[in-house]
């Protein structure tokens, strides 16, 4: 068993006092050491830029714009939308980093590093807890280094998000030009036969009695217009979705959606639901407590339709990217509401003929008018608010549907004061070392003092 020594404290006070000198002198010179290192190592600036994620609201964005299309208010499809961690990693990505890499100045070829390794030496990203800010640090052996790369790390971000977000809007721009140009002209041909029939039947407005019975069939037939300007635009952002996940290589990654058996339930209750809205507006107005209560519930369904295509997305491609994994949700949910729609006006026709069998008090030329006069009313009314959603959209291109705006740019730092090393630190530990070493000094002409 080792012999257990003891300090005799009054012995190295009295040490301390004779080795004053030499203790002082060894503080003085590592704290003097590290002052002088503190100017010989090379400097490292600091330079901070901060950013914020603006709200979805109705007005713009690629999650609002499916909101409205779906019948959905944009709350409900905030969770497809990438969160602040998302942000962060995508401005670690090659496509932000390896232009500014190229920008700056190596000695050796072989020095250049890669994304991965210059986001680790030279930038901390990080979102600040509990807050949609998104702090931007970035490392340089100079100022204005510093700041290029804070900068162009920003910059470079929001390039690459305004470039997406203008490439999906102009191929849905696109899209749903195309399909107002077919609905313009299935309005001008509906429009063409009901004119020709009034000329050759002679007949330009059916009586008091005919109108009413019309009138009973307006509910159906706003309702199937509201569903074929949902499926155009859906479909026109299908198109665009699709076309944009096969030319980042995703295209492989698609499923349909609609084999999902939860989804398959919520997209028959909604069904449900809209055929039963229908009946009810045929005997209440938009004001009745029945009425508000039913689009409450579809309101309601329509959350649970996302909320559980977005799980399901999830749950297949956890190993996508934010941009694949947004353009993926979007996908589905277009998928999910063209099924609905299907589905829904099926539905409603069924229930809309059953109405319309029972017109037997009619002449046929009676009849006749009135489907002609309801067919071309509702394909005008498609093509007119298909024109509207495309203006709307084209706004949204121009406004760059952005959802990021900076809120301090990367700030230049100041010569005299670099990141590292900061001369306070250093001679803080050099004071530290310094005393360190003069007592492990004393320490050792003690042991040798009561070991002679």
């Amino acid at each position: 068993m080792a012999k257990e020594e003891n300090i005799d404290v009054g012995q190295l006070l009295y040490l301390m006092r004779t080795h004053k000198k030499m203790m002082g002198g060894v503080i003085v010179g590592c704290t003097a050491l590290s002052l002088g290192l503190s100017f010989a190592l090379p400097k490292q600036y600091e330079s901070t830029a901060l950013v914020q994620m603006r709200s979805v609201d109705s007005n713009g964005g690629a999650a609002a714009a499916l909101a409205s299309s779906m019948g959905v208010d944009a709350g409900a499809l905030s969770s497809t939308k990438n969160s602040p961690l998302n942000y962060v990693e995508l401005m670690k990505s090659r496509h932000v980093l390896e232009p500014i890499i190229d920008a700056m100045q190596w000695e050796d070829e072989d020095d250049k590093p890669d994304a991965e390794q210059f986001a680790k030496k030279r930038l901390k990203i990080e979102n600040t807890k509990q807050t949609n800010m998104i702090k931007v640090t970035a490392k340089g052996k100079t100022p204005e280094e510093a700041q290029m790369i804070s900068q162009g790390v920003v910059d470079n971000f929001l390039s690459m998000q305004t470039e997406n977000s203008q490439q999906t809007q102009s191929l849905l721009v696109k899209f749903l030009t195309d399909r107002i140009d077919q609905t313009e002209q299935e309005a001008e041909e509906a429009s063409r036969k009901f004119a020709d029939f009034q000329r050759e039947h002679k007949m330009y407005s059916p009586d008091e009695e005919a109108k009413r019975t019309v009138q009973k069939l307006d509910a159906f037939d706003e309702a199937i217009k509201d569903i074929k300007v949902g499926r155009a635009e859906n479909q026109a952002r299908l198109s665009a979705v699709s076309a944009k996940l096969s030319e980042i290589k995703s295209s492989s990654l698609s499923y349909n959606i609609n084999d999902n058996e939860n989804v398959q339930k919520i997209r028959s209750a909604i069904v449900s639901e809209e055929v039963n809205l229908v009946g009810l507006r045929q005997q209440y107005t938009e004001n009745h407590p029945a009425v508000k209560a039913s689009k409450n519930r579809l309101e309601e369904l329509r959350r649970s339709l996302v909320n559980e295509v977005n799980a399901a997305v999830d749950s297949n491609a956890t190993t996508l990217n934010p941009t694949q994994s947004e353009l993926l949700k979007q996908q589905a949910q277009s998928e999910a509401s063209l099924a609905v729609a299907d589905a829904t006006e099926a539905a409603i026709n069924e229930r809309k003929k059953t109405v319309e069998d029972g017109l037997t008090d009619f002449p046929q030329d009676v009849v006749e008018y009135m489907q002609l006069q309801r067919d071309a009313n509702i394909k005008n009314e498609i093509y007119v608010s298909l024109v509207k959603e495309c203006e709307n959209d084209k706004i949204k291109e121009a406004m760059d549907s952005m959802d990021i705006q900076v809120i301090d740019p990367a700030n230049l730092p100041r010569e005299d004061k670099p990141a590292w090393p900061k001369k306070s630190v250093m001679l803080a530990l050099g004071f530290a070392v310094g005393v360190i070493a003069s007592f492990g000094r004393l320490l050792w002409i003690y042991k040798r003092r009561i070991t002679d």
